[in-house]
């Protein structure tokens, strides 16, 4: 164990090898392609798949194959494996160096309302989409709120549309940036889920009490082209897509879980394949 993990050290012990790692960590569970890792940190294709290369063989992360490219995805059992023998074993678990980890008792949910803040870029359509949803399917167990690392002006007038259609209320949508759930009266987080590969890819700040975070990326609909029955249909398809995935969310037992199983859990809903989209 001492030699694996001097290993993995010494391989992230370089600033753009740590990069790489933390960049595949909020990605997480998605399987990156070399290509659009070079890209988003300014490798050389033959620095990162050096790099990559170095990753792969302590464990920190896998590869496998899809059609000609090869993917990356970081290897969480690898990287607790080795959290566990630093922090565990080497610290001991003193409770002064491990304030990060998540709280081990099963019922601190039981009865609570949470607060959950989905995330994109523009804040205009998918994280909108998502506040709403949830709002309404966990109306008095879960509050939705979103935000945007590079908030616009106003919400999508699509999105108004399809919302309202569904029943939603949208009077107290808006368009956010992060900053504004960063102020000393801002509400504690239980849940952060990244809805926009961009958004993820970025240093998200550090929010109070560590909530349980994810990354449940999807298309933009905003990026759609075509006939006017084609975008209508991106913003149906992203929906439903949302729906389904906070529909599995919301019936989680969440007060029967530990920190750790709800963390796989909520990770798992972004793995599942879509479903098509709602009531299109």
């Amino acid at each position: 164990m001492d030699m694996a993990l001097t290993s993995q050290l010494q391989t992230l012990g370089h600033p753009q090898r740590i990069a790489l790692f933390r960049l595949l960590m909020r990605r997480y569970p998605d399987a990156l392609c070399a290509g659009e890792i070079c890209s988003l940190l300014g490798l050389k294709a033959s620095t990162g798949s050096d790099y990559l290369s170095g990753l792969k063989s302590v464990g920190l992360i896998t590869s496998s194959r899809q059609a000609t490219q090869v993917r990356y995805r970081i290897n969480m059992a690898g990287v607790q494996g080795m959290a566990e023998a630093l922090l565990g074993d080497c610290c001991k678990g003193r409770p002064d160096v491990c304030t990060f980890l998540p709280p081990a008792a099963p019922d601190q949910t039981k009865g609570k309302l949470m607060n959950v803040l989905f995330i994109c870029s523009a804040n205009s359509a998918r994280s909108i989409m998502a506040e709403a949803i949830l709002t309404t399917l966990g109306a008095g167990r879960f509050r939705g709120y979103s935000a945007g690392a590079l908030a616009q002006a106003e919400i999508n007038p699509r999105v108004k549309t399809l919302l309202e259609a569904k029943g939603h209320d949208t009077s107290g949508l808006y368009s956010k940036p992060l900053s504004h759930f960063q102020a000393e009266d801002a509400p504690d987080f239980d849940f952060v889920f990244t809805v926009c590969d961009a958004a993820a890819n970025e240093a998200c700040p550090a929010w109070p009490g560590q909530p349980i975070s994810a990354h449940w990326g999807m298309a933009d609909p905003a990026k759609a082209s075509g006939t006017e029955a084609e975008l209508n249909l991106a913003y149906q398809q992203a929906y439903g897509i949302l729906k389904n995935r906070l529909s599995a969310f919301v019936a989680l037992p969440m007060s029967q879980l530990s920190a750790i199983s709800l963390q796989g859990e909520v990770d798992a809903i972004a793995s599942a394949p879509p479903t098509g989209p709602e009531d299109v």
